[in-house]
């Protein structure tokens, strides 16, 4: 006669479901907040891997409304809408995976069924109420998830002001640039208007000195608040990017073919152009060569 097998014990086996359900909302909630930290509170260029799946997925969608066979204009009016969606729906996502982690501990603490810890949740985090614990622990669950809720909403509206404060600094000098070199600007133009207007001895100091400026600010606020990054110019002819290129090549072309005495402030353009755009770079992973010999092609 064979040995009677051991009957398994189910309230082990959910105690155990429960125990991981608390360590995952832990762990969910842990994680939501220091995204929270690093993309809103954080004054330094901080990698937060949830803050950038949300935009890696959000412009997979604005890509297929933004295909590269499409017509420059209808494309540019689709992708002008992309960082204000993404920095907009942010917090929501923020909310959401709370609500997942608090539903987690609410369920792990006893709250059953599943579907009454995610009310419990909904509830706590929105502070509205309408669904009560019985539970001391619980409650303070909820009080932890009201805060939370609170602060995430405080953290995105005092957020804001700042990027929309960045930007308009940052499109000042882009529309300085159009008055000086064109729409869409261009090294050529710009040497052209100041021969005209007979200003060429003073790039220096309309030009280079306020460019060196622009370029710290664009370095400190686009790495600090990297969604500045996508907010496109209002005018789709215009561009952070390519402005800061005809300033760099500009300043290239002064060095080498005007014949004028040597400024050092536009090697300091220079320096502090390149080094903005390489610490951009640098937080978004994008490859470059860190030490170019003097024949290698432009890219």
């Amino acid at each position: 006669m064979s040995p009677a097998r051991p009957v398994p014990d189910k309230n082990a086996g959910m105690l155990a479901l429960r125990v991981l359900a608390i360590v995952a909302g832990v762990v969910l909630v842990v994680e939501t907040l220091l995204s929270a930290v690093r993309t809103v509170v954080l004054p330094r260029a901080e990698y937060s891997w949830l803050t950038r799946t949300h935009f890696v997925l959000l412009r997979k969608g604005f890509d297929v409304f933004a295909r590269p066979s499409r017509p420059y204009a209808a494309r540019d009016r689709v992708l002008a809408l992309y960082a204000p969606i993404g920095l907009v729906t942010l917090p929501f996502v923020w909310v959401a995976l709370i609500i997942t982690g608090f539903t987690g501990l609410y369920w792990g603490s006893g709250i059953d069924p599943l579907s009454e810890a995610f009310v419990l949740s909904g509830s706590s985090v929105t502070t509205l109420g309408f669904a009560r614990p019985d539970d001391v622990w619980v409650d303070i669950f909820a009080f932890m998830e009201a805060g939370i809720g609170l602060g995430v909403v405080g953290l995105m509206i005092s957020y804001l002001p700042s990027i929309y404060g960045a930007f308009e600094r940052r499109e000042a000098g882009v529309s300085s640039l159009e008055v000086r070199a064109g729409l869409p600007p261009s090294t050529a133009e710009l040497f052209v208007r100041y021969t005209r207007i007979g200003r060429l001895a003073y790039l220096e100091d309309d030009v280079f000195e306020r460019f060196e400026q622009w370029f710290i600010d664009v370095e400190e606020s686009h790495t600090s608040q990297p969604s500045l990054v996508f907010f496109r110019s209002p005018h789709p002819e215009r561009s952070w990017i390519t402005a800061a290129g005809v300033v760099l090549d500009s300043a290239a072309l002064r060095i080498a073919l005007i014949d004028a005495p040597g400024d050092a402030r536009v090697d300091i353009t220079i320096r502090t152009g390149f080094v903005a755009l390489r610490r951009i770079a640098d937080f978004f992973q994008m490859p470059y060569d860190s030490n170019p010999a003097p024949d290698d092609p432009s890219r």
